[in-house]
Parts: C-alpha cells; structure tokens; sequence
C-alpha cells in the first residue's frame, strides 16, 4: 500500500519531508513537492485516507504528520532513489519567542517540546485509548507532578481536555496543552521557574528554572 502511495512523485516527496517528524501545512508541503496548492491537497487527503499521514487541525492552519512510526519504517526501508534530498525544516520565529513562549495558558517552543517529550519518555504521559492525540497521565506520573504542586485532580475536574497534543508552530512537533499543560505552566510561573517577558508572550527560563528543569526532569536548557 505505502509502495504504491508514494509511487507518485509528489506523494513520495511529501512523505520523506516528514520524516524529520516535524509537522507541516500543505503549502509548505505544495513547495517541497513543487506542485500546486489544490493537487497537493488531493495528494494529501489520498495519504490520509491511507493513514500514512495524520492531520491536526489548529486554528487556521492544518499540520500534516506522518501517520505513525511503522509507515517512517516502512518509508526508510523503501528508500525511494528517485526522492530529492530531504527538505530541512529552519523556523522563522524570533529567537526568544522560540526558546519559550505561552500558547494561550500553557508552555510553548521549544521548552514546551521539551517537556512533552520527556514527560513521554519517564512514562508519566501516555496516550489514551481510543489512541489518538489525547493523554492521560500513569499513576507514577500523576505522584510525580502532585510533588511539583500541580493539582491533577483539579485539572480532570475542569470542564476542558484534560491534555492533548498541541503542534508548536515553530517547532512543528507537540507541546502539552489542555488543562494539564495549563496547570505545568501556572505552577512554572509560581514558583518562578519560568517569568512573562514583559507585554509579549515570550517566557524567559530563570536561572532557578534551569536547575529545576534538570533536576526533575532531566531537561538540560541552554543560556
């Protein structure tokens, strides 16, 4: 199936440019395959269907990721000769606003991405069934972030998702929003972890927030 999807040209292009797994619209994805805005759309939503790709709907854009680790897999066995050189992702958003910035109420840029990734990889978030981009938070998870003065409890009870895959939009991968993500960025700002850079929404990471943000996450951040 995956063989025959990007035996298109196109198909194939666009596929191999989310091999980076960073998300991308499907204007960025009409220029790396160099076809039009329409025809990359109907290429799109013939991967779609085919769950080689998924889509995420967020605000005006839709973000365009590969369907899974198993179809990457396949796509890196395939190695298509044909395929150009993988399309690099370079952000354009000013440096501070992609160190740290808030996405509405929680953590977003590159902290936010950071923090999603490692609190999926200490097994304290996991996707919740029916799988999707929905998270719930492991027994050991929910202790781990009670310890940081992060109310779980209170976060289920609002009337909001509870966590969910938010695609940054100068990263191109996942931060933690909902009311989960929310509460991690109240408690950051609390505890000064992390400060409001005056009227923007750039966060600057305090000199405390660096070692907490080692210390219990193991998240080593750059000055």
């Amino acid at each position: 199936m995956i063989a025959a999807a990007i035996g298109v040209p196109a198909r194939a292009q666009m596929l191999y440019a989310l091999l980076d797994g960073r998300a991308r619209t499907s204007t960025e994805l009409a220029m790396i395959a160099d076809v039009t805005p329409a025809t990359a759309s109907a290429h799109l939503a013939r991967l779609e269907t085919l769950a080689l790709v998924k889509v995420s709907p967020q605000g005006r854009h839709r973000y365009y990721a590969l369907g899974g680790d198993r179809v990457a897999s396949a796509l890196e066995a395939l190695s298509v000769l044909a395929v150009k050189p993988r399309t690099a992702f370079h952000s354009t958003a000013p440096q501070p606003l992609r160190a740290a910035r808030s996405c509405y109420d929680h953590i977003a840029g590159r902290l936010g991405v950071a923090l999603h990734d490692r609190l999926t990889a200490l097994r304290w978030l996991i996707s919740a069934r029916p799988a999707g981009e929905t998270y719930d938070l492991t027994a050991a998870g929910s202790r781990a972030l009670n310890t940081f003065g992060i109310d779980v409890d209170d976060a289920r009870a609002q009337r909001r998702r509870f966590a969910f895959a938010c695609i940054d939009w100068s990263e191109r991968r996942p931060h933690l929003g909902g009311a989960l993500g929310a509460a991690l960025m109240a408690a950051g700002l609390e505890k000064r972890w992390i400060i409001r850079d005056g009227d923007t929404r750039a966060l600057t990471i305090t000199h405390l927030g660096r070692r907490e943000f080692k210390a219990r996450f193991g998240i080593a951040l750059s000055d």
